[in-house]
């Protein structure tokens, strides 16, 4: 069975279709309407038009993701937003080639990125997409690779087959799953933006508990989730690892059995996207058992801030890279620490440094007549653990009419220390 969005792709996937868009042009959103009103009169049926229009934009905006892959693949527009980037997938592959494995079964594939990704490493790759028009494009995505087959069908189903519950999984085999956490039924009109995220791991496809009782056979196992998931959700036989690109929080991977590294319970990566080698920080101490520090409160806002990358926040190691840096904590329960100097060694790259100018108790008067005085024309307002809009609080304290002069741009760190709520003066490094 297939979804509305997966139907759309079907007059792209016969060979008409599919010639004819190859043969476009690169997407220009300006030239779309008249190269539609072209086509249709050159005799091209209306729906095959359309989808390979929406084809052609949909690869243009893959090409962050999958850079000159996306020329060649089809997609619908939720599964390129559910899709792993290229980067991140390859660095999936990669544990499984060093873990030994010679094959990996993604189970529930989507379009095909993360077993584009290993068919790349000359892995060999059995992709299974309960979709069908979904496993359709999957096939269209994976062609150029023969290490790698589509087959229709669910986990579950195919776990059965393969009887992975009873005799396990072949010697040389790992599976990669990303659980759907999406419900295509949730709109309820054409006018709903888009299905929505679901949290409850038990209404993923497959569910948690799928996912779990799989681990138990021992199988190696990496399983993709959304970053937001709770720590009490997480199994206590995994290594977790956040993926952080450019500093946008994209995935938890669950690691599991051979796939785990020895030692490792929480991890967070940051993976920049210039190709400069990945960051890491790990630790073996479980969720809520980690390094404790004293902090300092607000006598300890000098120097150099730290705020901590979203995959250090969520993975629950801001102590321990405040201690790999010797840095202090201001408040244990917000994530920002300083340093007397910046950081220039590699670690440093989990974090925003920012030279701390000055700190006052935060109150909207005395910030106006800061920005009055400073001559401030546009600001920056970071803030973590009080209750401000930053921009409402912008509309209130900066000029209403525009001043004559050069313009001057200000950068505010708005927190609560303890008790006090103060605002730090800023210039990022």
């Amino acid at each position: 069975m297939s979804s509305p969005a997966a139907d759309a792709l079907s007059p792209v996937l016969t060979p008409e279709g599919w010639e004819l868009l190859n043969s476009l042009p690169p997407y220009d959103e300006e030239a779309a309407f008249g190269l539609n009103l072209r086509l249709r009169e050159a005799g091209h049926p209306a729906d095959r038009v359309a989808a390979a229009l929406t084809q052609s934009r949909l690869r243009t905006a893959a090409r962050k993701k999958f850079g000159e892959f996306a020329e060649r693949m089809l997609f619908t527009h939720d599964g390129l937003q559910q899709s792993t980037r290229l980067p991140v997938a390859a660095r999936h592959a990669q544990r499984f080639r060093t873990a030994g494995l010679d094959r990996v079964v993604d189970l529930g594939c989507g379009l095909g990125g993360d077993a584009l990704a290993a068919a790349s490493l000359g892995l060999a790759v059995t992709a299974v997409e309960a979709d069908e028009g979904i496993a359709a494009a999957a096939t269209m995505n994976l062609h150029p690779f023969p290490e790698a087959a589509v087959q229709h069908g669910t986990a579950e189903d195919f776990a059965e087959t393969f009887d992975l519950f009873g005799s396990g999984a072949p010697p040389g085999w790992g599976l990669w799953m990303d659980p759907a956490r999406r419900d295509p039924h949730a709109a309820q009109d054409a006018a709903s933006t888009g299905p929505s995220r679901l949290w409850d791991p038990e209404s993923f496809s497959p569910p948690l508990s799928f996912v779990t009782a799989l681990a138990r056979t021992g199988i190696p196992m990496g399983v993709k989730l959304g970053p937001g998931l709770p720590h009490e959700l997480i199994p206590s036989d995994c290594e977790a690892e956040w993926v952080s690109v450019d500093g946008d929080l994209v995935e938890v991977v669950l690691w599991f059995n051979a796939l785990a590294r020895p030692g490792v319970r929480r991890a967070a990566t940051l993976l920049p996207s210039n190709g400069a080698a990945p960051v890491e920080l790990v630790s073996s101490a479980d969720f809520g058992a980690g390094m404790e520090l004293e902090p300092q409160g607000q006598a300890g806002l000098a120097g150099v801030l730290h705020e901590p990358g979203p995959a250090v926040i969520r993975s629950g190691l801001v102590a321990e890279l405040a201690d790999s840096l010797d840095a202090h904590l201001l408040d244990e329960r917000i994530a920002y620490f300083c340093t007397e100097k910046p950081v220039t060694d590699l670690d440093y790259r989990l974090s925003r440094q920012f030279r701390v100018l000055e700190v006052k108790p935060f109150n909207v008067k005395t910030l106006k007549t800061w920005v009055a005085d400073a001559g401030l024309t546009s600001l920056e307002i970071k803030k973590r653990g009080v209750d401000v809009v930053p921009e409402q609080l912008r509309q209130q304290i900066l000029p209403k009419k525009r001043t004559k002069g050069p313009k001057r741009h200000g950068t505010l760190v708005i927190t609560r220390l303890g008790e006090d709520r103060v605002f730090a003066v800023v210039e990022p490094l």
